[in-house]
């Protein structure tokens, strides 16, 4: 008969939720953290860390081209996918704290670059085609947030405790936002986890409990930021847009 009673016998329309992280995220970066620490240890009990003789003879062989290498691995290690985390664990692990903080935040800025760099230069016309196309729904908010706030938005999205860093990279420079303020976000968003994964390199090598357990705490702070601002934050929402199905 009228309008009013069809919407009074209508079901309610459940609230939107905040997106929540992906919990097997932050599992598999609890497991790498674990299995870096394992294996770090490892190489400790069979001789090939540094400061065992045949460790320091092979850095001494590289002479000071040994960070320089170091750099440019993990740049190009980055550039195709290697996690973060293992960088600056092996930094870390091989260089000590404020050495190997240094030198993994360089190579996985050169690598995020390189991989920024060459969406931009060669994929973006394939991203406008699929932005119109049938991936444009997932990809569409994502893209517009970055575009609106490239720095806040990139930063969030690095600090967050789960997504892929090397995607990231790449839907960066496809969406074709500008190099600097993305870069500046990643430099900013890398630091926590660059920090915690190299206290913890050098822990494991030299059975420092004391980084060992700075290292642990530093890494639930972090996991802690990243799951508020994944509760706050428009780019996650972006990440995750219709929860409701």
């Amino acid at each position: 008969m009228s309008d009013g009673s069809a919407e009074a016998g209508a079901a309610p329309r459940r609230p939107a939720r905040a997106p929540r992280p992906r919990l097997a995220g932050l599992w598999r970066l609890a497991l790498l953290a674990a299995g870096l620490a394992a294996a770090g240890l490892l190489l400790r009990e069979i001789g090939l860390s540094p400061g065992t003789e045949e460790m320091d003879a092979l850095l001494r062989g590289q002479g000071s081209l040994a960070p320089l290498l170091f750099v440019l691995a993990a740049a190009a290690a980055t550039a195709v996918g290697l996690p973060r985390q293992v960088v600056a664990f092996l930094g870390g692990y091989g260089f000590g704290v404020a050495a190997g903080m240094a030198l993994a935040m360089a190579g996985q800025l050169l690598g995020a670059a390189a991989s920024y760099g060459w969406a931009r230069a060669i994929a973006r016309p394939w991203a406008e085609r699929r932005l119109a196309g049938r991936f444009g729904p997932k990809l569409r908010p994502l893209v517009a947030t970055l575009r609106e706030n490239p720095f806040g938005a990139a930063l969030a999205l690095r600090l967050m405790p789960v997504g892929n860093n090397l995607a990231l990279n790449l839907l960066a420079g496809m969406s074709g936002i500008a190099a600097l303020p993305f870069l500046a976000a990643t430099a900013l968003g890398y630091l926590p986890q660059t920090l915690v994964f190299a206290l913890l390199g050098k822990g494991v090598r030299v059975d420092g409990a004391w980084q060992i357990a700075i290292a642990a705490a530093m890494f639930a702070g972090s996991i802690a930021l990243g799951v508020w601002l994944w509760r706050r934050h428009r780019a996650a929402r972006a990440l995750d847009p219709g929860e409701d199905g």
